[in-house]
């Protein structure tokens, strides 16, 4: 027995060394089996190097003749540089005049700091109203495009509207010009790109609102949505080798939402957002994730259980994040959304109102007819089709415990297993779901289209896909797809040329007017008769255009995210309606209004859709129309107040007197009344 557990002893204490010179035997064969990277040849170098250079050189090219375009085009529709300030000034119409009044201001400021004061307290802009501008109507592009302006010197050189304009045509520029290397990136060809900012620029009604309002939002904010999705693209196609990776991600997701938080003067609602909740809860489960060895039932059993628990986090944290954040609830929005899906009905005028703008509406048939004319649509479609059901069946073979090649070659036709294009499918289809039920979310959809269907047709990958379900014999497919990758795109972009490019020539031809004299008047009028201290009352799109062109204050303006705004634009539309003299006066003597206008369009409206008109409207939210009996009218004692105070008789001139009108307006200056007749 003893002889026996000798050598057995002697075994086990000779298994510690001999297991570390196997590690270390293991590693030095792994590095010396490990391929020294041979020099590539310098020919191949300066084909590489020629190809990034070219595609490079096309995409800035592309972006720049696009900031070409739309300043020759602007031009021509508006006459800018021929035109007068106020005549300018018109053309920003409804918030886009609010944005612009506000540069304005930054430019009229001592200082920087006292400007961005006098926007965070601003009491004289809105009666009876301090409102932190910043804040509520997102002003950082103005405060920036302000003290470039002064800090450049370009005031010495250009005029501010100019600049100001200049900022964000480049900025469309810098957009097509991220759309150019997303598709690059994803198709590995220039072409695709080129592609991308055709169809962008042909389909420029769908995809972008710049042309008409300048300053709007959309347009600061989708040139860096754009780039954000190509630095995560490239990231995503370069740098995806583990989960860990995709880890980084989502820290700097959190990043930048806390620092949206704090720009956003600490808003609450991005702390309750479900997104954030997801976010966290993916992180905690891999944090919680075990090392379990992969293609075995125990492992299936744990994704499972991952997947539970994330669900399960998500809820429990967006619902901690509500009971201990403060935070206020979007109800205006939750009403919107059962009213607009047949949930629940209202007479409400805040509420039909916004259901009755054409951006707040489903696309309409036209919108899909453009898309298929300069064959985006069916392209698109394609493309889409075959990414997601390649993404299907990657999910099926997770499902079902097969590993997935670390390297995909061109002849393995599986394009839905590369990470940047998962991402770019699910976020297409969430973006394009939400565009099909509003349609001024299209501008964020579209431009997607253009660039996804780009990368399509230009990639032999997704060609290579749908040849290996076809199960193509007679043709090697591997060399098919690589001629269809650059045929393809060759001929629809001939076709484009053909078709589209003597139309835009055309439009840069035709010599357009922007003629208002009527609104030119208006505002002339105030700015030479109206006292400084004076309130203006009308419509929030017109009070807009007051606010800009005069700088007077106005009871309301065109802001649709603030309860007390919403409820201001339906009292002051109450001019429309069949209410009282001495209704309308008291509505508006309690926001220390000192002159009404009327606008003969609203009052006299007829082009719209029946049962949208302003009048319409508030008929049905006042009790004066039943809306299932058809048009039949309630019984009304009053008129409808916009006609009956041009009459200019008893009891309207009592409170009313008129002051100054052209064809499309009416002024009234609102008298003090001691006392009311019964």
């Amino acid at each position: 027995m003893a002889e026996d557990e000798g050598p057995t002893i002697e075994l086990r204490q000779r298994k510690k060394p001999k297991s570390s010179e196997n590690k270390e035997s293991a590693k030095e064969e792994e590095i010396n089996s490990t391929p020294i990277p041979e020099r590539v040849p310098k020919h191949i170098l300066f084909q590489r190097f020629a190809k990034i250079f070219i595609g490079c050189l096309a995409a800035v090219i592309s972006g720049m003749t696009y900031v070409l375009y739309l300043s020759a085009y602007h031009e021509r529709k508006f006459w800018f540089s021929n035109r007068q300030e106020l005549e300018r000034e018109i053309t920003f119409q409804g918030d886009s005049a609010i944005y612009y009044s506000y540069y304005k201001d930054m430019l009229k400021a001592p200082s920087f700091e006292r400007g961005v004061y006098e926007l965070t307290h601003n009491n004289k802009t809105v009666s009876l109203k301090t409102i932190n501008a910043v804040q509520q109507m997102s002003l950082y592009p103005e405060l920036i495009a302000s003290i470039l302006y002064q800090a450049t010197g370009s005031n010495e050189i250009i005029e501010p509207v100019y600049f100001y304009i200049g900022i964000v045509f480049g900025l469309q520029g810098i957009y097509v010009t991220a759309l150019f290397v997303t598709s690059w990136l994803m198709s590995g060809t220039w072409l695709a790109g080129m592609l991308t900012v055709a169809w962008f620029i042909i389909n420029r009604v769908d995809t972008t609102r710049v042309e008409y309002s300048i300053p709007l939002r959309e347009n600061w904010a989708l040139p860096y949505f754009a780039c954000q999705v190509a630095a995560l693209t490239g990231y995503l196609k370069s740098n995806l080798n583990s989960y860990g990776e995709v880890h980084e991600v989502y820290r700097i997701y959190i990043f930048s939402l806390f620092l949206g938080y704090l720009l956003q003067f600490e808003n609450s609602a991005l702390l309750v957002s479900p997104l954030l909740s997801l976010v966290v809860a993916l992180m905690l489960a891999k944090c919680l994730q075990l090392n379990v060895k992969k293609e075995t039932f125990v492992a299936k059993i744990m994704k499972v259980i991952n997947f539970y628990l994330v669900c399960t986090l998500t809820v429990t944290l967006n619902v901690i994040m509500k009971m201990f954040v403060p935070h206020k609830e979007n109800g205006h929005m939750l009403k919107f959304l059962e009213v607009k899906f047949g949930l629940n009905m209202t007479k409400n005028f805040t509420m039909n109102w916004l259901l009755c703008q054409e951006s707040l509406q489903a696309p309409s048939q036209d919108f899909f007819l453009r898309l298929t004319q300069s064959s985006l649509l069916p392209f698109y479609i394609l493309v889409l089709v075959i990414c997601f059901l390649s993404m299907i069946q990657v999910i099926f073979r997770r499902i079902s415990g097969k590993s997935l090649k670390e390297t995909i070659t061109l002849e393995d036709g599986r394009i839905g297993e590369r990470p940047e294009i998962i991402y770019h499918v699910i976020h297409t289809i969430l973006l394009g779901s939400l565009a099909m039920v509003i349609e001024g979310l299209k501008y964020l959809w579209t431009p997607y289209v253009c660039m996804l269907a780009a990368f399509g047709v230009c990639s032999p990958e997704l060609w290579m896909t749908l040849f290996k379900w076809l199960r193509l014999r007679t043709v090697h497919p591997v060399l098919l797809a690589l001629i269809l990758s650059t045929a393809v795109p060759t001929i629809i972009g001939l076709s484009l040329w053909k078709e589209f490019f003597p139309r835009l020539i055309t439009e840069l031809m035709e010599l357009q007017e922007f003629y208002d004299p009527d609104t030119v008047e208006l505002m002339t009028w105030i700015k030479r008769q109206a006292p400084v201290a004076a309130v203006f009352a009308g419509s929030p799109q017109l009070m807009a255009a007051i606010k800009l062109c005069t700088g007077w204050m106005v009871t309301s303006l065109p802001l649709y995210n603030d309860d007390d705004f919403l409820k201001r634009n339906e009292n002051i539309y109450q001019i429309y309606s069949k209410r009282s003299a001495e209704d309308i006066y008291k509505i508006l003597t309690s926001y220390k209004a000192n002159y009404l206008i009327v606008e003969d369009a609203i009052c006299n409206e007829v082009g719209t859709t029946r049962g949208c008109r302003v009048k319409d409207l508030l008929d049905i939210a006042n009790g004066h129309v039943v809306c299932e009996e058809g048009d039949k009218l309630t019984y009304s004692k009053h008129g409808r107040f916009c006609h009956e105070v041009k009459i200019n008789y008893s009891p309207y001139m009592n409170y009313f007197t008129r002051v100054y009108w052209n064809r499309s307006y009416f002024v009234y200056k609102i008298n003090t009344v001691i006392s009311f007749q019964s």
